[in-house]
This record gives C-alpha cells, sequence and structure tokens, in this order.
C-alpha cells in the first residue's frame, strides 16, 4: 500500500528542524514516521516506516510533496559586500561617485549576475575588500548599464578598471578566479600615499568635465 501526503502550507525552518512526525491515521492510529528536510524551494519527501495495519509488515513508503516558502535570500552578487562595495546604477551615478573618490585607489569590477566566472570570483573579491577598507570597489552590473559598459569598451566578464583622482584611468583588465593574482598586483602597483593636484581626469570617452558642462547648459536653456 502507498499513500500520497500532501502538505498545504509548510516554512524550510520547522521542516530543517524537524526530525520526526506523527500522522493520524483510520482508528487514530499513530505512527511516528522519520521526515528528511532539506531546505530547497520544491521538494519531495520519502518517508519508509512499518505499520501494523499492514498485515505482512512489509516497509510501507510515503511520498510527501512539499512547496517550502522561504524568505528571500540575498543573491549571490549581494552577499558578503562590505560598506566599501557601491552598486552602480547609471553612467551618471558611476561619474559622481568616481568624481567624489578623490585620491582613494577606486576599483570598478564589470559582472554579470549570469556570468559563472564572476560568481566564482565574487567571495575572493569581498574578502580583499575586507582587507582594503581604503579602496572603494564599484560593482557594475552589464546587464543594467549596457551603455556604459560599451561606452567603455567592457567586452567581457568579469572586466576590471582602476582609478585614482588626477591619474584617471590606472589600468583595465579581464580577470578569474585562477588569475587573481592580478588584482593584487595592480592593487599593490597603485594603491601608495600620494595626493592628486587637479580634477579627476575623464572616463575613457566620457568625460567628466564634459559631463558638467553638459548639465549647466541644460540649466540654462529655459532662461535664455
Amino acid at each position: 500500500m502507498a499513500a500520497i501526503v500532501r502538505l498545504l502550507s509548510c516554512n524550510s525552518s520547522l521542516l530543517n528542524s524537524l526530525h520526526q512526525t506523527q500522522f493520524l491515521f483510520k482508528k487514530n492510529t499513530k505512527r511516528v514516521l522519520s521526515v528528511a528536510a532539506d531546505s530547497s524551494l520544491s521538494s519531495d519527501f520519502i518517508i519508509t516506516s512499518r505499520f501494523g495495519i499492514n498485515p505482512r509488515n512489509r516497509p510501507l513508503q510515503f511520498k510527501i510533496q512539499a512547496t517550502i516558502t522561504e524568505t528571500e535570500q540575498p543573491k549571490w552578487w549581494e552577499k558578503n559586500a562590505g560598506p566599501n562595495m557601491i552598486d552602480i546604477h547609471s553612467t551618471q551615478e558611476f561619474l559622481n561617485t568616481l568624481s567624489e573618490a578623490g585620491d582613494k585607489l577606486v576599483i570598478v569590477e564589470f559582472y554579470g549576475t549570469w556570468c559563472a566566472s564572476c560568481r566564482a570570483l565574487f567571495p575572493k573579491l569581498c574578502k580583499t575588500a575586507q582587507e582594503h577598507p581604503e579602496i572603494l570597489f564599484l560593482k557594475v552590473n552589464f546587464d543594467e548599464n549596457k551603455p556604459m559598459c560599451k561606452n567603455l569598451n567592457v567586452k567581457v566578464l568579469p572586466y576590471f578598471h582602476f582609478y585614482r583622482g588626477a591619474d584617471g584611468q590606472l589600468e583595465s583588465f579581464s580577470c578569474s578566479l585562477a588569475k587573481f593574482q592580478k588584482i593584487k598586483d595592480a592593487i599593490q602597483t597603485h594603491n601608495t600615499d600620494r595626493c592628486s593636484i587637479g580634477p579627476n581626469k575623464g572616463v575613457g570617452d566620457v568625460n567628466l568635465e564634459t559631463v558638467s558642462a553638459s548639465k549647466n547648459k541644460q540649466a540654462e536653456s529655459p532662461s535664455s
């Protein structure tokens, strides 16, 4: 005899802590079943036990189909992101953040949420950010900022840009987890004590001064 039991409402914390569950059958006969639970959103649970109602005392197998509702977990690109790791959502935000960084070394990571190499590298990047609180790390989602990424000639992911004050862009390169030493070497080269003289330089083909001039013209045009 086989039976299918559907759990209409349940949560993952309950299932994860559940080791034994009692089910009530006909004639108020109670039997203790061992439940193996996992934390996936939709899971099948196979339970094997013995019941006196089976004349041959054969193992009875019950299949429980459960739908588990979990609280939303952080995405992989959001986990372990420290206070010096900033998400960039627009070209203007990117330019403003670089302009406000002053003489700080700024490392920009261009990534894709679907990029396996980006995902593999990210935990090590987070650890590096924790080790260097003096460095500003900007995270640019490629799919959210395609025009800017195209303008900055980003053609492979993950991709990194290094910026610093009046020096502007210092270098750029693609990097995988296996070649993470490239990032460490670049940090050692560019993260030295210095003071910039003059304004921040442009970012590729997008120049900060040009953007400021364009904004000023737009502000003056209604009155003219």
